[in-house]
């Protein structure tokens, strides 16, 4: 039997197939080959002894938590409390354009901010829109719950940054517990305990703890390079083919980061992931 992989508590796997939810172990052969199943795998499991038997391929897999087979990745973004930060933001953006992931930005605690503060922060928030992502406040509820239709969502961002408080808004029936901020650290508790899918809108969602310790897993340079999107609009502009924007001479993308059209915060960001 076919099946999806909807929740982990310890080595217990509830697995999704046309018959129902079935609680199943996973088959030892699992360990000797160093792979274990993780919520968002699609598996074939013994309906009869509640054994999962193979992993089919995954399109892609995240770490810490672990889930596999996501189609879009909610970006959670404070403006405030915890305040802003372009490194984390794009950071996220490159690790799911990656991982072939759907990035959509979602910003955070606007009403937190003086008028100067978001006359400051609105062109960067327009930047991101500008070169492609889709991007919603969190007020835009209506708008955020058509993304789900069909889909295998997560969300990420800094911790306390709202994910558990905006899926609470999309639908109050999950309850979800939500942490108080830490004035101290500017940060979050984490109040998460394990991965689960949960149906929403016409979609699953994973509230998901841990997930602003993102890595650049498995990616060369040349991946972040490449991942970067706007970045590629402009290489063939560039004197070296394999031009890494920095160093080289005649590239042009350092001449659209200093007329204005890169945000420069994203190249510094990009210069800082390099290193």
């Amino acid at each position: 039997m076919q099946g999806k992989i909807i929740k982990q508590i310890s080595n217990d796997y509830t697995v999704r197939c046309s018959e129902g939810d079935f609680v199943c172990k996973a088959r030892g052969k699992f360990r000797n080959l160093g792979l274990s199943p993780i919520v968002g795998d699609e598996v074939i499991f013994d309906l009869e002894d509640k054994y999962i038997l193979d992993i089919l391929p995954r399109r892609n897999e995240f770490h810490r938590p672990a889930i596999a087979n996501v189609d879009v990745m909610f970006i959670i973004t404070s403006l405030k409390r915890p305040d802003f930060s372009s490194n984390l933001l794009d950071k996220f953006l490159v690790i799911c354009e990656y991982n072939r992931v759907k990035p959509v930005i979602v910003f955070t605690k606007a009403d937190l901010l003086s008028d100067l503060e978001m006359e400051k922060i609105k062109p960067i928030i327009d930047y991101y829109d500008k070169i492609g992502y889709e991007v919603y406040m969190n007020d835009d509820i209506s708008a955020i719950k058509k993304v789900f239709a069909g889909k295998v969502c997560a969300f990420t961002g800094q911790s306390g940054a709202g994910k558990s408080t905006l899926l609470n808004r999309i639908s109050p029936n999950l309850k979800l517990k939500t942490g108080e901020i830490s004035l101290a650290l500017n940060r979050g508790k984490h109040t998460t305990r394990h991965t689960e899918l949960i149906e929403l809108c016409d979609g699953m969602v994973a509230d998901t703890p841990g997930f602003s310790a993102l890595e650049f897993t498995g990616m060369s340079k040349e991946d972040i390079k490449d991942n970067f999107t706007e970045f590629n609009l402009y290489r063939d502009g560039c004197q070296f083919r394999d031009c890494f924007h920095i160093h080289e001479k005649k590239c042009l993308v350092k001449e659209k980061v200093l007329d204005g059209t890169i945000l420069k915060s994203r190249y510094d960001n990009y210069v800082n992931f390099l290193k």
